[in-house]
């Protein structure tokens, strides 16, 4: 999905293949040392199994992207979901907790590539920086920012998706990777699509969502109705950390890199 008059991009995504096998993986780090398993998890996302791709999807979280933190693993993670995306395997379900978003595994990998993206705008790399620290000294975040145009272009082709779970992840992941200079021009585009589509979403988090990033963007977010229950927390099923977006830069200044 691509608007008219939108110049190709330059380059691809490489093939999901050729990121496993010429990726050097266990130089590479993740949440716990080295990803040389990391090729393993990645395949095991459109097992057959049911019970295997949520493990792999959990992993997906926990151990390359591990509380929202960036590894040096984490890019070529990225470039290799955002390549699985047309493959009609992501269409299959994956097991759910009453804390999870509702949707496929398309949707769910959305959702991670938003988290990842969520890292690295702006408004994270300004948290940083009153913390003394930048985003452009830490290797893991430099290198997702470089891919944000393929991430985009593979995202952005969902924005109009017959699930409508699938179309409003990947909505919501398209707004973080707006932040990137050759993206900027694109938010013009998208907004329409945030109101109509996050903007209407039964699931409060992408209303609000649909707010903030309208808001950021000089664009009308009047009459989309927020989350007015201030202890909804304590109401409802759904969790905070259920949101994609989650990772949210923090205020303190206590940790140090990686982030």
């Amino acid at each position: 999905m691509r608007g008219a008059g939108e110049p190709p991009l330059l380059a691809s995504l490489p093939e999901p293949q050729e990121t496993l096998t010429q990726t050097d993986w266990a130089r590479l780090d993740h949440a716990y040392g080295s990803a040389a398993d990391a090729p393993g998890i990645l395949v095991a996302l459109l097992d057959p199994d049911p019970a295997v791709r949520t493990k792999a999807l959990d992993d997906l979280h926990g151990v390359l992207h591990h509380q929202n933190t960036l590894y040096e693993a984490t890019g070529p993670t990225a470039l290799y979901v955002a390549a699985i995306l047309p493959d009609p395997r992501t269409t299959r379900t994956v097991g759910k907790t009453r804390q999870d978003f509702p949707g496929n595994m398309r949707a769910e990998l959305l959702a991670w590539i938003a988290s990842v993206a969520n890292e690295v705008t702006d408004a994270a790399d300004t948290v940083r920086r009153r913390c003394r620290l930048s985003l452009d000294d830490y290797p893991p975040a430099v290198a997702i920012r470089k891919t944000r145009p393929l991430l985009f272009a593979a995202v952005f082709t969902y924005a109009d998706d017959d699930d409508r779970h699938v179309r409003e992840a990947a909505i919501a992941a398209c707004i973080p990777l707006l932040d990137d200079p050759l993206l900027l021009h694109r938010r013009a585009t998208l907004a329409p699509l945030v109101r109509q589509v996050l903007g209407t979403s039964e699931l409060w988090q992408h209303r609000e969502r649909a707010i903030d990033a309208l808001d950021a963007w000089g664009e009308d977010s009047s009459g989309i109705e927020g989350q007015r229950n201030a202890f909804l927390f304590c109401d409802t099923d759904m969790s905070p950390d259920s949101s994609p977006w989650r990772a949210g830069p923090r205020e303190g200044c206590s940790e140090e890199p990686p982030f």
